[in-house]
């Protein structure tokens, strides 16, 4: 199964409504980990990389490693650029390859937002991508981007003229989710997504999906949100799984790198197979 595209995977979730996990990886392992477990799954993945990420790894390397482990790849699989506000990165990402890319204009005026984002879906459009988009920032700092206070809630209405006049293939709205970790369980405005798909017919991301109940992602998944993203609980789980392996071999002073790396590595290939059972994508692949 070759790299496909995001649409490919998304429309697909959509129309059968399951979620498939947009996981944002950090460096080699968690990539190559990522993969795997979508393999052991059976299941579509969309793997998301952060301005922050294509900047600390580069671009032609994170391109590099991105092809040679997709190669023969058995699920379908595509690549994703998150949360980016800059033009230039998107314009690079887009010409490098990447399949898909979320111009996040939300601090913008809606309007030049719009404006923007119509330039983005057509640029991506020569390259035979496909574009998210958003009007409403994510509350919540990831990766540098983004912000702490309660992001302003516009119109269904303003919303529905923006998928409209944009032409974005998936929408990413504002409703009560946040980026990192919730101090308590998030009120969610579940009639918002459906209003959004009943409307427009476009599949909804969800963001700020760590820590959400697995009541929550069924009920947002069932009313169309096809594409689930999570960061934060893979930067847990990697950093955490690094943590008490690093603590064990202190303890008893063994100190081999490649068994550090095949723990962290199970570790991500396990989150990654346990997103795509809760999110109704295992055994999804085609």
């Amino acid at each position: 199964m070759p790299v496909v595209s995001l649409k490919e995977i998304v429309d697909r979730a959509f129309q059968e409504r399951y979620g498939v996990p947009a996981i944002n990886i950090v460096n080699d392992l968690t990539l190559e980990a990522v993969l795997a477990g979508a393999v052991e799954a059976r299941s579509p993945v969309i793997v998301q990389t952060s301005v922050k990420t294509v900047k600390s790894i580069g671009l032609d390397v994170l391109w590099s490693m991105w092809t040679s482990m997709t190669e023969g790849i058995e699920v379908p699989v595509t690549l994703h650029l998150d949360h980016c506000p800059e033009r230039q990165v998107i314009s690079d990402c887009l010409a490098r390859g990447w399949n898909s890319v979320l111009f996040d204009a939300s601090t913008m005026p809606v309007e030049e937002n719009q404006r923007q984002t119509v330039e983005v879906v057509a640029e991506a459009r020569g390259y035979g991508a496909h574009v998210e988009g958003e009007i409403e920032a994510i509350k919540g700092v990831e990766d540098g981007i983004g912000s702490d206070t309660d992001p302003r809630r516009h119109s269904l209405a303003t919303s529905i003229e923006f998928i409209e006049t944009t032409g974005v293939d998936v929408f990413a709205p504002s409703i009560g989710n946040a980026h990192g970790v919730y101090s308590a369980t998030p009120d969610l405005d579940f009639q918002r997504v459906t209003d959004l798909v009943e409307a427009t017919g476009v599949p909804i991301a969800l963001h700020g999906g760590s820590g959400m109940t697995d009541a929550q992602f069924s009920d947002l998944i069932s009313r169309g949100c096809a594409k689930v993203n999570i960061s934060t609980a893979l930067k847990i789980e990697f950093m955490k799984a690094n943590l008490a392996f690093l603590r064990g071999a202190e303890e008893q002073d063994k100190w081999d790198p490649p068994s550090l790396f095949r723990d962290v590595r199970q570790h991500i290939v396990d989150l990654t197979t346990g997103l795509a059972a809760k999110f109704g994508s295992a055994g999804k692949a085609w």
